[in-house]
């Protein structure tokens, strides 16, 4: 009778110790799966960009100076060579009377060695001599007028002032640019593609635009054109896509642009977390078995599965780094096979995983 007990506490013991096995490892970790299917799959190339008129230019300072007068503001349209600010130019007008009084004493010297020749008291090289004196200063003065005109900031083109940096009284170098002048419409996208991508994008392209501006609105774009030197610092090249008059982009907005490089429909699909490299893993069972697919287009969410996969398989999405082939596994939201059949497994009864 004793015996009868021990044994059955025995069993007992052995159960509940199986059933806990179970319940924490036999029954393999929970994961979700899902059905492949059929859509419409497009490769994407993402670049980042910002709004641009088509036509439009800088205006910085030629030399450092303090800024005197603020001629235009932001807004107003403009014609080519209207002045939009003038800096101190002190310094350069006190030279140039410097230039100009040097000037009148050569000239009188020039005057002066003309009437000598005339009267056979002077020779032709004392002329020459001041007339070459005479020109020298005459070109000192051009450059200085010029340097001068360079302290007139204007307008290089003929559109409107987009944006005017710059105090009365601030002192500016050619770092700094100053006003924006340009024609607001049309606009376009400067988008810098990463240079491991720029093979795929081609003139002609569809375009989808975010900018954080619009919130869930999309705007289209078609790439027009692509430069044809990278930029070897950043690994970047530049794609240009114009956009149209009505766009509600604004001028140097920051944008988001997947460009569609490739697009197929009615592609047997798989969301991008259920590959590992070129796997992926199915349910059998019980088990986690590895399967090698063939991939096609690559898009943002989904994956184009050419060979390996039907639509009738479960397949487990998303994968995680520690599945491995054969390990037990149990569908989420699925009744368990069972535990008596999982318990013939159990170390305890001398079973295997």
């Amino acid at each position: 009778m004793r015996l009868a007990r021990r044994l059955a506490v025995v069993l007992l013991l052995i159960a509940a110790g199986a059933a806990a096995w179970w319940l924490r490892v036999g029954r393999g970790p929970e994961v979700s799966v899902v059905a492949p299917t059929r859509g419409k799959v497009a490769q994407i190339v993402y670049a980042t960009g910002a709004v641009e008129p088509v036509r439009w230019a800088k205006v910085v300072p030629y030399t450092r100076k303090r800024i005197v007068d603020l001629s235009q503001s932001e807004g107003r349209v403009v014609k080519k060579g209207d002045v939009l600010a003038r800096l101190d130019d002190g310094e350069e007008k006190a030279l140039l009377a410097e230039l100009q009084a040097t000037r009148e004493r050569r000239k009188a010297d020039l005057d002066r060695a003309r009437s000598l020749l005339a009267r056979a008291a002077g020779t032709q090289v004392a002329v020459d001599q001041t007339e070459t004196l005479l020109a020298e200063i005459d070109a000192r003065i051009a450059a200085q007028k010029d340097r001068m005109d360079e302290l007139i900031l204007r307008a290089p083109i003929d559109g409107m002032v987009l944006r005017a940096d710059g105090h009365i009284g601030e002192i500016v170098g050619q770092s700094d640019v100053l006003f924006w002048v340009g024609e607001p419409k049309p606009l376009r996208i400067v988008a810098d593609v990463n240079e491991e991508d720029i093979l795929k994008v081609r003139p002609g392209q569809t375009a989808l635009l975010r900018a954080d501006a619009l919130g869930e609105t999309r705007v289209e774009a078609k790439v027009a054109e692509i430069t044809p030197k990278g930029d070897p610092a950043t690994k970047t090249f530049r794609a240009y896509l114009p956009l149209p008059d009505d766009t509600p982009l604004r001028i140097g907005m920051s944008v988001e642009a997947n460009i569609v490089t490739q697009e197929k429909d009615n592609a047997l699909t798989l969301p991008a977390e259920a590959l590992s490299g070129s796997s992926i893993f199915v349910i059998e069972g019980g088990r986690l078995a590895r399967r090698e697919v063939k991939v096609g287009l690559r898009g943002a969410r989904g994956v184009e599965i050419l060979e390996g996969v039907n639509e009738s398989d479960r397949v487990v999405s998303p994968v995680k780094p520690e599945f491995a082939a054969g390990m037990r596994a149990r569908v989420a939201g699925a009744p368990d096979a069972g535990l008596w059949a999982a318990l013939m497994e159990a170390p305890l009864l001398g079973g295997s995983r």
